[in-house]
C-alpha cells in the first residue's frame, strides 16, 4: 500500500523548490500550448505540450492541497492554487476546443493592430 505521509511531507519540506519549478513551467507550457494553437500547429503537437502543461498544472494543485489538508491557509495558497486552476482550465480549453481559443486569439490581434495604427496616426 502507498505511504501518502511521505509524499505530504516531501511536498511540505521542499515547497519553495517545488513552486520554484511548477510556477514557470506552468507559465511558460500553457503560453506555448496557446502560441501553438494560434499558429495552427497540429493537433497532435498541441495536445503534446497542452498534455504536459496539464500535468504541471495537476501537479501545483495538488502540492497546495497538501498545504491545506494541514490547515495552512493563506494568501500565497490562494494565489497558487488559482494559478494552477488557471492554467488547467486553460489547458483543458486548448485540448477540448481550440476553435474558439483561435477566434479569441484572432479577435485580440485585430484588437492591438487597430491600436497600433491608432497610435501611429497621433505620433
Amino acid at each position: 500500500m502507498f505511504d501518502f505521509s511521505n509524499l505530504l511531507e516531501f511536498s511540505h519540506n521542499h515547497c519553495i523548490a517545488i513552486c520554484a519549478a511548477l510556477v514557470p513551467a506552468n507559465v511558460l507550457s500553457t503560453f506555448c500550448a496557446i502560441v501553438l494553437v494560434g499558429l495552427k500547429r497540429p493537433r497532435s503537437q498541441v495536445w503534446q505540450v497542452s498534455g504536459l502543461a496539464s500535468v504541471f498544472a495537476l501537479l501545483m494543485v495538488l502540492h497546495v492541497l497538501t498545504w491545506f489538508i494541514i490547515g495552512v491557509v493563506m494568501m500565497p495558497t490562494f494565489v497558487l492554487l488559482s494559478l494552477g486552476g488557471l492554467c488547467l482550465s486553460t489547458n483543458l480549453w486548448v485540448i477540448l476546443h481550440p476553435q474558439s481559443l483561435r477566434r479569441v486569439l484572432a479577435s485580440l490581434n485585430r484588437r492591438m493592430q487597430s491600436l497600433r495604427t491608432g497610435t501611429a496616426s497621433l505620433s
